[in-house]
């Protein structure tokens, strides 16, 4: 008669008399699926029985509806597929081990037919049943993973740099350990060990992550290697990012990321299930699922970067589930070996140790299995409520394992007692374990049951195959179905000769740009409806990616006679040639693209072109970002009209009637100018002219008053001036006339009118004179009013000829005039319309994406 076990509990054998060493048969032990959440370890040497107990707590989990994930990095944990409810021979024989019927003298078929006989007996020992092992089976879906091989059912690993859906407000801490994980588990599977803190690709890939992250996008290999070549942001710290890492060392790594995904046997990570937690514990009707993750058949560095990874996932997927005090889910990890080290830091650690301390409040539970506890972090001994102790030979195992036991204590006699315990540990039989709980009082010794599963060893890729074979026409596992990351947007057949759905990689001092696709999809397919034939139709649309060299340059004109500056932008555009091809750049010339139709990234998805031979290194362009410059040098002078006079040249763009408008203006203003100044100084001269003459003509008026009155004197002069001296000497003296003194008196007389007759003379001379002066400053004004109406004519006509002083010309270009503003490859879209019928392809016909002048 089958045990019965109480929902919520795990059958899991029965106590051992310490004594004897005998199973109790009333006494079976019954461990609680809720003490699982406090987590588990379960260690023993080679041969201890751990594996078939692991097994067993595994097989009550389904029977209790607690669904697994099981990371197997020796292949024995497929043996959960081997239940055989009807314990037929013919059930055990393809999975016998052909040495050990050979060893036991036996046929095939006869070691099968006593394989059914022991697992007869030993289940009904255990006191179980077919209906049991019936029970077990049909209790959960059991799927082998087998990331990297198509033997079970592939895993797309790109799942897991997508961005969780956790919140970077409450979960930034959370997030970023996650991407340190990942970004190690990276970097391990290229052969870096990098240091989070000091290892500068950890740190790129770190910015790069969480940048798109906190941005709500999803990022996969593909657009992972393009961020690294050209990151989205332009400073880590307070450095430029070309200072921190230099582009050409950041290409060096994205090179190496790029070899692990180009080699063919990548490929088959990135198809599969995605690694979807959710999905992966549960069958979309919400039945349990056991998951195994068989990694046996990976390098270190593959099951390093794909445990990493899972961890992670499981981290985010629990980390967006209510708290719970019941067992939820289980992850089961069977060999820990080298995946949570006491002193090295693998990028699997600190997942581990976020699980083993966190993953309680969730209803998580976490059963660790080892050799020796040395494989393990003292934090995760500690950390682990559960105990599953085996036979362990050496003294330093034992007191490794006894020092992470903190819940023991000392008690003389007992299983409490160190020494005793000490002692125990080192005899145990096989299938023996003590078991300490930190929920019991006391540990116990305890034999394991026998397992529903047949237990054969390790299972091979083949045999792999075979099972799930076998559960994909039940239906009960998810399609192994490749399905690859989408790399264009497209519908339809596959990728068309000469694309591929990654961007070619070229050094990185070739700077790329992307001309941003203009014409949707249905646009393009409508636009060639007219071109199909009888029986044909449009079987999709790829968006595709052209290689060009792209070359935009900012030309200043400049003479050396001249001081006029002007720019003008010289472009050119066409298909990527051959290395050292010959260019004919005139033909290449556009006009009617900016820097600013441009970008430097493109996240949608699209196809690539191919690149020519040699055209993924730097050196060819260089050598035509040279050819570029010389021809702009030589070839694109600026063809113009010069007015030599006025020192004007035309600019870009100004026709001739502009041109003369603007000479005319020129010649106005500065004939004015001329005029103004000349005007002054010509009227300067005359006002000083005019002074001149006003005086001159003041003072022949004061000497003409003077002449005057001598003249008035001279006719009053002579005899009557004697008499009144005469009648004057009479009157003073009161004597008589007296002639001598009369002859006297006239002769004085005399005397006076000659000298103003001679002062008379005199002052007509002065007066003759300065009139002369004044009709000499006379003529002199009238001839300077004349100079001046002639000058100020001239100036006329001098601008007015200048301003007709129109001849051709043209702009030299010097090469340190010209800046170059891009230059490169360049992605140019178009879309690849196929067409054909229900038998492929016929014919492809190509629409512009962007429109290009």
């Amino acid at each position: 008669m089958a045990i019965e076990v109480a929902p919520g509990s795990f059958y899991l054998g029965r106590e051992v008399d310490p004594g004897t060493g005998k199973p109790l048969a009333d006494k079976p032990v019954f461990y609680r699926a809720s003490h699982l959440t406090t987590h588990a370890v379960c260690v023993g040497m080679t041969g201890s029985g751990k594996t078939g107990l692991c097994i067993d707590l595994l097989e009550e989990a389904v029977l209790s509806g607690v669904p697994s994930i099981i990371i197997d990095p020796k292949g024995d944990m497929g043996n959960l597929l081997l239940t055989f409810p009807d314990l037929l021979p013919q059930d055990f024989r393809p999975w016998i081990n052909v040495d050990d019927a050979q060893r036991a003298g036996l046929s095939e078929d006869e070691f099968a037919a006593k394989t059914a006989q022991t697992w007869a007996k030993g289940l009904a020992d255990w006191d179980q049943d077919g209906e049991r092992i019936r029970r077990l089976k049909e209790s959960a879906e059991f799927i082998i993973y087998t990331p990297g091989s198509r033997s079970g059912v592939p895993v797309n690993v790109l799942q897991s740099f997508h961005a969780p859906k956790l919140s970077w407000d409450t979960e930034e801490e959370a997030l970023r350990e996650q991407i340190a994980s990942n970004v190690s588990a990276l970097l391990g599977l290229i052969g870096i060990e990098a240091d989070p803190i000091r290892s500068r690709e950890h740190i790129l890939l770190s910015n790069i992550l969480e940048n798109a992250w906190r941005a709500g996008q999803d990022v996969d290999m593909l657009r992972l290697i393009a961020m690294i070549q050209e990151p989205p942001f332009r400073q880590l710290g307070v450095l430029d990012i070309d200072t921190f890492f230099p582009a050409k060392d950041r290409f060096a790594l994205a090179m190496a990321l790029n070899s692990v995904v180009a080699a063919p046997s990548f490929q088959t990570w990135m198809q599969g299930t995605p690694l979807d937690i959710g999905q992966i514990i549960r069958s979309p009707q919400g039945k349990p699922r056991v998951s195994i993750f068989y990694i046996s058949h990976l390098s270190d560095q593959e099951r390093m970067f794909f445990v990493s990874l899972l961890l992670e996932q499981v981290i985010a997927w629990m980390r967006q589930q209510s708290g719970t005090t019941s067992l939820r889910a289980i992850v089961y990890f069977d060999e820990i070996f080298g995946f949570m080290p006491p002193e090295k830091e693998p990028s699997s650690k600190r997942p581990l140790l976020t699980l083993m301390k966190t993953a309680r409040a969730f209803g998580v539970g976490i059963m660790l299995a080892t050799q020796n506890p040395i494989d393990l972090d003292y934090k995760g001994l500690t950390n682990a409520g559960t105990w599953f102790v085996g036979k362990l030979q050496t003294t330093y195992d034992r007191q490794r394992l006894l020092d992470g036991m903190q819940g023991v204590t000392a008690s003389a006699g007992t299983l409490l007692d160190r020494k005793y315990l000490d002692a125990t540990i080192s005899a145990l039989p096989g299938r023996t374990f003590v078991l300490h709980n930190v929920n019991n009082p006391a540990p116990i010794l305890m034999g394991t049951r026998w397992a529903m599963s047949y237990l054969r060893g390790p299972l091979t890729r083949s045999q792999i195959q075979t099972l799930m074979q076998a559960a994909n026409a039940a239906g009960t596992a998810p399609s192994a179905q490749a399905q690859p990351v989408s790399s264009a947007a497209h519908s339809g057949p596959a990728i068309p000769a000469g694309y591929a759905s990654m961007r070619p990689q070229v050094d990185a001092k070739i700077t790329q740009y992307f001309i941003p696709p203009e014409v949707p999809a249905g646009e393009a397919m409508n636009s060639v409806k007219p071109s199909l034939v009888a029986g044909t139709r449009i079987l999709g649309a790829w968006l595709t990616f052209e290689p060009y060299l792209i070359g935009m340059a900012s030309v200043a004109f400049a003479d050396a006679t001249r001081s006029q500056v002007q720019s003008q932008r010289t472009g050119c555009l066409f298909p990527l040639p051959e290395r050292n091809s010959v260019i004919d750049w005139p033909s290449t010339l556009v006009t009617e693209l900016a820097p600013d139709d441009l970008s430097t990234a493109y996240d949608g998805k699209a196809i690539y072109g191919m690149l020519p031979a040699g055209m993924a290194q730097s050196a060819p362009y260089t050598q035509l970002r040279n050819a570029f410059t010389s021809y702009i040098s030589q070839e694109r002078g600026l063809e113009l009209l010069v007015n030599e006079t006025l020192k004007l040249k035309s600019l870009p763009g100004e026709d001739r009637a502009a041109f003369e408008a603007r000479c005319a203006q020129v010649a106005t203003e500065k004939g004015q100018t001329e005029w103004q100044k000349a005007s002054a100084s010509w009227k300067t001269k005359i006002e000083r002219l005019e002074e001149q003459i006003q005086r001159k003509q003041d003072m022949a008026e004061k000497v003409n008053v003077e002449l005057k009155g001598r003249r008035a004197e001279e006719r009053l002069g002579g005899l009557g001036s004697a008499v009144r001296t005469i009648q004057l000497d009479r009157i003073l003296t009161g004597k008589g006339f007296s002639l001598g003194r009369a002859l006297t008196s006239a002769g004085g007389a005399a005397a006076t009118v000659s000298r103003r007759r001679r002062m008379t003379s005199k002052t007509q001379v002065d007066l003759d004179n300065r009139l002369q002066e004044i009709q000499a400053l006379e003529n002199k004004l009238e001839e300077t009013e004349q100079a001046a109406e002639d000058a100020m004519q001239a100036i006329q006509d001098k601008w007015t000829d200048a301003a007709d002083d129109i001849t051709s010309g043209s702009m030299k270009v010097l090469k340190s005039d010209i800046s170059i503003e891009a230059f490169g490859l360049a992605w140019v879209p178009s879309w690849l319309v196929p067409i054909g019928d229900e038998k492929g392809v016929q014919r492809y016909e190509r629409v512009n994406a962007a429109v290009l002048d």
